[in-house]
């Protein structure tokens, strides 16, 4: 099970929760799913709902985020380079068979066969892994000391092998075996966890039911019961922010599972059933670039990208406030790996000195401009116009608004760039799929390990469907990062993950924008048991219980914050 950080949608009646008689959490979002095959899943409304579906050997507790054993039994026995987990009995798939080694294995080859990129960065210290009865497993690793076994692979989600078999099989024997798999249409997947899928009618809502048979049921985390206590969640899709806090507000959804934009908090706090809470953000928002093509591929470019870049402004201005500039990619709450010490191109000046000193870095690099204005590369070629591709302002107004200010500081210094508003899936298609694109602005969810500074920017995660489609590719980097991910000792991967921060802010891959506060609402009457955790509520979802009718005391904003994170599904990051 995992207290996942989940979006979840809503029902279609105008009651508050009891429809028909059963109970179910109505949530609303902005998108739908893109895809139910678990392996292609890397954005944020997919693993929202498919997520619910898939155990893991071990999984995160909230607010500590300390791994504890889930499916396995306890933590690994090691014996040399070998790892062997014992796994629960009486954990059933959906369709009634159990749960076994066999299952774990299975998932391991597909991973390991298919190197999925998605997944692989996690698995690659793994040689091989062999079930050797039903309800044990081992794990043999390529070395004996490895930290993201236990932070990475160990909470990877299982597949049931009964239902991707043929699948994998059928792959095989294709041209490119890898893209079968990740292009294979799931349409009813199989479930282990606390939920089934149930419907799904496109453009309108997913509905999921939740599993009477759970075996977690009834267990208890931090003295927090495990649900679900409801009949299932629907997943409303709205389109807007704007719809769905008008659905919030008239009693039609419990949760808008998104974080709403900082104009509606006071129009939310004066609604008497409504939350509305304030939590450190697990992620962060970013311009990046396709480096594999000019003039992105020059650094001196990026740079002068950088010190155009008004964080501040765009805090101040857009966010309102709630969120910080981001000069680095692990976010404040995540304290313990957060590099507060790394370049911070631009910070403190006005707008005519950024202009400046980007005119300074282009002139430097021997650029030049043309009588009307236009930036000319070294040879005297013009550099073309070029799109940043950003999600509709109905999407997100925040990055649709930051790509418009960016293109107006662009051409400034003569670069005819244009913020293109295009539709979160179209975004990621281009980006990740068919990786064809000048530069975008999205943002990631992360996981509680630093690891994703190795995956978004390692040489091995290039390929289409990859972490890092901007085809960024240094070998020093390379070796920095993977030594991170082989580094047991605490205090010295953190060295390291320090300077592969200071790295990526030399080097511009990305231009970090934000990081920004989770603001959330909830109706308040309907369900009990929210809490707050780094990166926001959603992980309250499996612990809630539905409400009488009696009328729960007001709030606003929430005061103290934890800082500290609900289990995430590892892995697979999300883009938003």
């Amino acid at each position: 099970m995992k207290s996942l950080v989940f979006i979840l949608l809503i029902a279609l009646s105008f009651s508050p929760v009891y429809a028909q008689e059963k109970v179910y959490l109505r949530i609303g979002g902005q998108d739908e799913p893109k895809t139910l095959n678990i392996f292609k899943a890397g954005d944020k409304w997919s693993i929202e709902v498919i997520g619910w579906f898939f155990e893991s050997l071990y999984t995160r507790e909230p607010l500590t985020h300390k791994v504890i054993p889930w499916v396995a039994e306890d933590y690994p026995e090691f014996s040399d380079n070998v790892a062997t987990i014992k796994i629960r009995k009486g954990i059933t798939w959906n369709d009634g068979t159990p749960l076994t080694a066999h299952d774990v294995k299975f998932t391991a080859d597909v991973i390991l066969d298919f190197q999925i990129p998605r997944f692989y960065s996690d698995w690659e210290f793994v040689e091989k892994v062999e079930a050797v009865d039903d309800y044990t497993v081992k794990f043999y690793l390529k070395e004996g000391c490895t930290p993201l076994f236990l932070e990475g692979t160990l909470l990877s989600p299982i597949v049931q092998r009964n239902e991707w078999l043929p699948v994998v099989e059928e792959a095989k024997k294709k041209e490119n075996p890898l893209k079968s798999l990740l292009e294979h249409q799931v349409e009813r997947p199989r479930s282990a966890g606390p939920f089934v899928f149930s419907e799904w009618v496109k453009g309108s809502y997913v509905k999921i039911d939740a599993r009477k048979d759970y075996w977690a049921k009834g267990k208890l985390i931090q003295g927090r019961e495990i649900g679900p206590f409801y009949d299932g969640i629907l997943f409303k899709i709205y389109g807007t922010t704007d719809a769905a806090v008008l659905a919030l507000k008239k009693g039609e959804i419990d949760y808008i599972s998104w974080t709403i934009d900082p104009g509606f908090v006071a129009e939310l706090s004066k609604e008497e059933s409504v939350t509305v809470t304030k939590s450190p953000g697990n992620g962060f928002y970013y311009l990046a670039f396709n480096v594999r093509k000019k003039p992105f591929s020059d650094l001196a470019f990026r740079q002068a990208v950088a010190y155009l870049v008004d964080k501040e402004f765009i805090v101040s201005r857009i966010l309102q406030n709630y969120g910080e500039p981001a000069y680095t990619i692990v976010p404040p709450g995540n304290s313990f790996w957060h590099n507060n010490q790394t370049p911070r191109l631009g910070a403190g000046l006005s707008k005519e000195e950024r202009i400046a000193k980007a005119r300074d870095v282009l002139k430097s690099a021997g650029y030049s401009w043309d009588s009307a204005g236009n930036l000319l590369y070294p040879d005297g070629s013009r550099v073309e116009p070029f799109d940043i591709l950003t999600p509709p302002a109905d999407y997100d107004p925040l990055r649709a608004m930051s790509g418009m200010l960016i293109q107006e500081w662009l051409r400034e210094i003569g670069v005819q760039a244009t913020a293109k508003p295009t539709s979160f899936a179209t975004i990621v298609q281009k980006v990740n799929t068919e990786q064809d694109f000048d530069a975008y602005i999205l943002g990631w969810i992360l996981g509680v390990d630093p690891d994703y500074m190795r995956v978004f920017f390692h040489t091995n995660q290039t390929m289409p469907e990859g972490y890092n489609p901007m085809g960024y590719s240094n070998p020093t980097y390379d070796a920095l990062v993977d030594a991170s991910a082989r580094e047991c000792d605490v205090e010295k991967r953190k060295e390291l993950i320090f300077k592969a921060q200071e790295m990526i802010m030399q080097e511009l891959p990305y231009v970090p924008l934000y990081f920004r506060d989770e603001i959330e609402a909830y109706n308040s009457a309907t369900f009990t048991g929210w809490f707050e955790d780094l990166g926001g509520i959603g992980g309250s979802i499996i612990y809630l219980k539905p409400l009488s009718s009696e009328k729960p005391e007001k709030k606003g904003i929430c005061g103290p914050i934890i800082l500290l994170l609900t289990a995430t599904l590892p892995l697979l990051l999300r883009r938003r």
